[in-house]
């Protein structure tokens, strides 16, 4: 008995310090990087003190005496909630990943590409051409981020150093500069303002199967059947006022926005390397209307914007609130709404007499230039019949804290740098300079920008010409801005450098280039860029559809004709949403008289899938042999159409619809097949539904020709064959959202590869509502799982901003022990809001954390 005794008291004591154990673990590297968020802290750098309030949301508002220490406080506070997604963004715009990973070979590709397009470069040139208070403004951003990480260890910053040094990373913590945050406007402006990827697609697909074919699968966008966003009755009071000349025919759609997709007999693509970063391309988008006081039941203006950008962990927005007080001329900020971690002031969201929100454009602002590489000397190239010398440097790629590095040389021409350099061969061996093929990136972000200015001018605005003049600086990374005010004006402005090209380039494809012939004339002025102020109809809709009518194109040539000649090129772009998003959107403004919060809500929420409201009537009629006859008439007859994650139906049309493109287009595509039912394949087989002699329909895999009735048979076989095996055989308890899930991924350790360290870092699956080309915008690949997302749902009401609502992806802490983590998924998924507190009132109620910053 004593022998067991001892054991016992033995293995009472071994328990005893396994929790004491656990429970330093728990408070010495878990919790350590949670950040004190009441108190009062004296910092150096401060002129005043500054309060920071906290709502249970964990949503700052700042309350500062002077603009500069507002800034610093703002820095302060998102480096407590944020640091290691400032961290991870910062070293993906510099290309410098690896350095936290590690040395990966998924990796390497981003950090050889970004450190060959050289957006360090270009931002380090941006900021030496800032202006003093805008660079102050950055300063003191910077300043009051590292008057947080001054002095504490990695351990103590965010959780991901500690796991990381398990695997031997150590990383060594560097300063916040100002540099940091205009290297992350360069990968902002990378994922919303290209189509270098569109050029090497489109020629890809001309050389794999034919010109022909491939200018069928680019349909045109639909004028006249899906709404663009400036309207006729826009173009025709741009004219009254002078904004455009009065006359001119409109050019058919073949020379406005169409031109052949045939190779130009240019080499094979390369490695973008940056697909992982926001899921940039096809599905990418977003939603914002407003409507005037006439069609809002308070008699003010309302507006609504909903970002569509890759689904992550945490979310890409940081709310925040940024008061002067007093509001004076030294200290001009009163702002409310979404910023990124990296970013000082507001992106999105409204002060107290403006309000505003943003989509992409999707300008062509990028073009492949082949170029001539001098036999005797690689580094020079042909310009203008002679041999001109070529920008070379250095960059060093490093691994964590190993002593290991890869050198690489960038070269850089006075068009852009040479993108097609440092490519890697099938083994991961890097290849050096490519001097046969020498792509050079001509990229309207290349110019000098301004970017970070209009930020703070459109913070400042307080009318509608402020908010203008302030957007004459947004030059790159071009959006459809919307515009509201206490004043009842709506209006619209669409920024950004369009380039004027060469006559016989159109942008498409890439193209030689040897001379100042060959490389842009200019860029399309400020004042003949789409704008529009309270239009009649009282509303302004924009989802990414085309900008303007086709009669717009002429009258601006006419126009840049004196400037740049009649034989100059310029088009907006190509690579559109297909309208699908923008009609539903349209439709539901125009069919309810009143708007109000309610009813911008069910617009943000609504699940309508348009594609098989349009397909419905042909479907219906095919003869699908009798059993697949009667599950087709199961997910048709008596559906809404509505991709409501709580929907059977909505779980099989799903599946059939990716498996519709797929049978569709998938054979003649092979590995270029997008993969992801884009708005332009919904468009493409809507288009051929009511053909059966269509070439699609036919499978060139096999020797037979099959028929329309055969395809649609197939891709229907295989939806409910997958939804089957996915959820079992009774179909009345099938639903989308089990299929169509979303999953928030943190990088790096949320893509691991193991298991209980994904778990720890990510969230989700989640059920959810909505699809590609839906206004509830959570676009899917053929898997059906949601590649990316509408990243905050924001409506401000200009009767009172103290009512309106808002709401971001996951939760305002970027540590995953924090309760803030995660507590917004649950609302966003179903379509829920907080309240956009804006009075000292409301933020005093609503107090959950104080915090004072005093001078040291």
């Amino acid at each position: 008995m004593r022998v067991l005794r001892y054991a016992l008291y033995g293995l009472l004591g071994l328990i005893g310090l396994l929790i004491v154990a656990a429970i330093g673990l728990y408070y010495f590297v878990i919790r350590a990087p949670l950040p004190q968020l009441d108190g009062t802290f004296a910092v150096r750098g401060l002129s005043a003190p500054v309060e920071i309030i906290r709502d249970e949301w964990g949503v700052p508002h700042i309350y500062a005496s002077n603009s500069r220490d507002l800034f610093f406080a703002q820095g302060y506070a998102q480096a407590q909630d944020r640091w290691w997604q400032m961290e991870w963004f910062r070293h993906i715009g510099r290309g410098e990943l690896q350095e936290l990973t590690g040395e990966s070979r998924a990796v390497m590709g981003n950090d050889l590409f970004i450190r060959t397009a050289s957006w360090r470069y270009y931002a380090e040139r941006d900021l030496a051409a800032l202006d003093a208070e805008t660079l102050g403004y950055l300063q003191a951003f910077a300043d009051g981020v590292n008057a947080y990480i001054s002095g504490r260890t990695g351990r103590e910053l965010a959780l991901e150093y500690s796991v990381l040094s398990l695997t031997g990373v150590n990383v060594t913590i560097r300063p916040w500069e100002p540099l940091d945050t205009l290297v992350w406007a360069k990968v902002m402006s990378w994922d919303l303002g290209g189509n270098m990827d569109a050029e090497e697609f489109l020629r890809d697909l001309g050389q794999a199967i034919g010109a022909d074919k491939a200018d069928a699968y680019e349909v045109d966008y639909p004028f006249g059947i899906k709404p663009t966003i400036i309207q006729p009755e826009d173009v025709a009071a741009m004219q009254t006022q002078g904004l455009l000349p009065s006359g001119g025919a409109a050019l058919p759609s073949t020379q406005a926005i169409s031109s052949s997709t045939a190779p130009v007999g240019l080499a094979g693509g390369f490695d973008l390397g940056t697909g992982f970063i926001f899921g940039k391309g096809q599905g990418i988008g977003s939603n914002n209307w407003v409507v005037s006081g006439d069609r809002s039941a308070s008699g003010a203006p309302l507006l609504a914007n909903d970002p569509h950008l890759g689904i992550q962990m945490p979310s890409i927005w940081y709310e925040v609130g940024l008061h002067c007080q007093p509001v004076s001329a030294e200290c001009p900020f009163n702002v409310r709404g979404l910023t990124f971690a990296t970013n000082p002031g507001v992106i999105i969201g409204h002060n107290g007499t403006i309000a505003w929100g943003v989509t992409n454009v999707g300008w062509d602002t990028q073009d492949l230039f082949q170029i001539t590489i001098n036999p005797q000397n690689e580094l020079q190239y042909r310009w203008n019949d002679a041999w001109r010398d070529m920008e070379v440097r250095e960059e060093v790629i490093r691994y964590g804290d190993s002593s290991d590095t890869t050198t690489i040389r960038v070269r850089v021409t006075h068009l852009g740098p040479i993108i097609s350099d440092n490519q890697r061969d099938a083994e991961g061996n890097i290849l050096g300079f490519d001097n046969e093929r020498a792509y050079v990136l001509r990229w309207t972000s290349y110019e000098p920008s301004k970017l970070i200015r209009a930020v703070f001018g459109i913070n400042k605005a307080q009318n509608w010409d402020e908010f203008r003049a302030a957007l004459r600086d947004w030059d790159t990374a071009a959006q459809n801005f919307i515009y509201a005010d206490t004043s009842g004006n709506i209006g619209y402005q669409t920024p950004g450098h369009v380039p004027v090209r060469a006559a016989g380039h159109d942008g498409r494809l890439p193209i030689r280039a040897e001379s100042d012939e060959d490389d842009w004339r200019g860029f399309v002025p400020f004042e003949l860029l789409p704008t529009v102020q309270n239009p009649q109809r009282g509303y302004i809709a924009t989802a990414n559809q085309a900008l303007v009518p086709l009669e717009y194109y002429d009258l601006v040539r006419q126009a840049l004709s004196e400037q740049f000649g009649s034989d100059s090129h310029y088009v907006y772009g190509y690579q559109w949403s297909v309208g699908y998003r923008g009609q539903r959107i349209v439709e539901m403004l125009e069919a309810t008289p009143k708007h109000d919060l309610a009813s911008f809500r069910a617009i943000h929420g609504d699940n309508k899938f348009i594609l098989a409201e349009e397909i419905a009537p042909t479907l219906a009629s095919l003869d699908l042999g009798e059993a697949l006859n009667s599950w087709r008439a199961w997910m048709m007859d008596g559906w809404d159409y509505q991709m409501h994650m709580d929907s059977p139906q909505g779980a099989l049309f799903g599946a059939f619809w990716a498996a519709l493109s797929k049978h569709v287009l998938g054979d003649e595509l092979g590995n270029l097949s997008v993969g992801n039912a884009t708005g332009n394949e919904m468009w493409l087989i809507s288009t051929i539904f009511d053909d059966p002699d269509s070439f699609w329909w036919d499978d060139i895999g096999t020797p037979e020709r099959e028929t329309r009735e055969q395809i649609v048979a197939r891709a229907l076989q295989a939806a409910i064959d997958q939804v089957t095996v996915a959820l079992g055989s009774d179909r009345q308890q099938w639903r989308w959202g089990a299929l169509h899930t979303a999953t928030f991924v943190s990088n790096p350790l949320g893509a691991s590869g193991i298991g209980l360290i994904e778990n720890w870092f990510n969230r989700g699956p989640v059920p959810t509502s909505g699809g590609t080309e839906i206004v509830n915008a959570t676009s899917w690949r053929r898997d059906l799982k949601v590649r990316a997302v509408p990243s905050m749902r924001m409506i401000v009401d200009l009767a009172d901003v103290s009512r309106s609502q808002i709401i971001h992806t996951t939760g305002q802490s970027g540590h995953n022990q924090d309760p803030r983590y995660d507590n917004m998924i649950e609302l966003w998924r179903t379509i829920e809001y907080r309240p956009m507190l804006w009075t000292r009132e409301q933020v005093d109620a609503a107090a959950r954390n104080r915090m004072t910053l005093t001078p040291q």
